[in-house]
């Protein structure tokens, strides 16, 4: 009696969590509150990598990389349950239909313009190292532009191609025209002019890349000191706030300010070398150089 009036008069203010049994209980009367807890944790413990793997019941996560999404079905051929028994005649033509089902939309002509395309890009992806997230927005805008039929009558690789130069500019990523033109053996204007394309219908505005970006990359195949970077990245500074770099190409910005940190730490690079490193020509390198002095000298006198 007494236990049953101090639970009506306890107001449950401190509860304790069993994990074992998982139930809460009150820890001033010891009442039961919930039975039936979610358990947010593995669902085995104290196990290895790939047991755990081979024992879970959760699939892989939806990616848009892939044609089916990661969902795939996979429909055994025998007409037998789980336990092994053979299936009624009804449960039977009721699986055959399922089969059937299964096997026309996996090859139907849209997934296996999805299976051929993502494959594809795979193989871009490895090429010029293109991180996760990027991968999947050119799925999604691959995806999107299928929606709208602009794969019809076209290449999907170019088509591909183009949705990697915008998904790498949309997410701020460093690769240009060249990189992936390189990496996928599709002409440099083919995809230009499928880029402008798909900005036309998919209503994408990209940003321009910032060439403080190329500093880096440029840097670490020029073998030049660090030193000499954190100098190339103050001269773009300056030029941007010049408003040197409107209009001018972010690869072009890059290797004139390392060309200029170069002279000013008296270390031996030439233009040409950072032509071919940079894949801009020596003269428009020149170009950018002279711009960059002027507007310092100009700086300079008032």
């Amino acid at each position: 009696m007494e236990q049953r009036e101090l639970e009506e008069a306890c107001q449950h203010y401190f509860k304790i969590t069993d994990a074992v049994t998982g139930e809460i209980a009150c820890e001033n009367c010891a009442q039961v509150l919930s039975e039936k807890i979610i358990d947010f944790g593995p669902e085995n413990q104290n196990q290895a990598m790939e047991d755990y793997q081979n024992n879970s019941r959760t699939g892989q996560k939806i990616s848009l990389k892939m044609a089916d999404m990661g969902l795939s079905t996979s429909i055994q051929s025998q007409n037998k349950d789980a336990s092994g028994r053979i299936l009624s005649t009804k449960n039977k033509q009721s699986f055959h239909r399922l089969r059937m089902w299964d096997r026309n939309s996996k090859s139907s002509i849209t997934k296996q313009s999805y299976v051929k395309a993502f494959t594809f890009l795979d193989g871009i992806r490895s090429k010029i190292a293109l991180p996760e997230y990027v991968v999947e927005k050119s799925a999604y805008l691959f995806r999107k532009a299928e929606q709208k039929k602009l794969l019809a009558g076209r290449s999907n690789h170019s088509i591909l191609c183009a949705v990697v130069y915008m998904a790498c500019r949309m997410t701020d990523t460093p690769r240009t025209l060249d990189d992936i033109a390189n990496a996928s053996g599709i002409k440099k204007k083919v995809i230009q002019r499928t880029y402008r394309l798909l900005c036309r219908n998919l209503e994408v505005h990209s940003v321009s890349y910032n060439p403080s970006e190329f500093i880096s990359r440029i840097s670490s195949e020029a073998q030049i000191s660090e030193k000499t970077m954190r100098d190339a990245r103050k001269i773009l500074e300056f030029s941007q706030k010049a408003g040197i770099n409107y209009g001018k190409h972010p690869m072009s910005m890059a290797a004139a300010a390392v060309y200029l940190a170069v002279k000013k730490n008296d270390e031996r690079i030439s233009q040409t070398r950072l032509s071919q490193i940079s894949g801009i020509s020596a003269v428009t390198i020149r170009n950018r150089v002279k711009e960059v002095q002027v507007a310092q000298r100009k700086r300079i006198r008032h």
